[in-house]
């Protein structure tokens, strides 16, 4: 009786190192693929930031920085709108309860 090559201990073997080493490929590419996007994400957040640094959400215009009370916050060239960085306005409201009395009247634009 003559062995079949097809179920070979050998053919198996060879199949499986196959299979091996093509997982070994695809989760390699698959990596490097996955780092390649976060690179460009990355590229991609520092050019937004670069474009948007110092402008008016609002209007896209540029934002001044002013001191007030010891905080330096931003307040737009043109509409007038006044934003605040991650925990300013809890240093500010810490330093002085009138906050918002006083903020209207230094931001209250001028019609003359």
């Amino acid at each position: 009786m003559i062995e079949s090559s097809k179920n070979s201990p050998s053919r198996i073997v060879s199949e499986r190192e196959e299979e091996y080493f093509a997982r070994v490929e695809f989760e390699r590419k698959q990596k490097e693929a996955q780092e390649r996007e976060a690179k460009l994400k990355e590229e991609e957040r520092r050019q937004r930031k670069a474009l948007h640094f110092m402008c008016c959400p609002k209007c896209g215009m540029e934002l001044i920085e002013i001191e007030y009370k010891g905080v330096k916050i931003d307040k737009c060239s043109d509409c007038a709108g006044v934003w605040l960085d991650c925990g300013e306005l809890e240093r500010i409201l810490g330093t002085d309860r009138n906050f918002l009395a006083e903020m209207l009247d230094i931001f209250r634009r001028k019609t003359d």
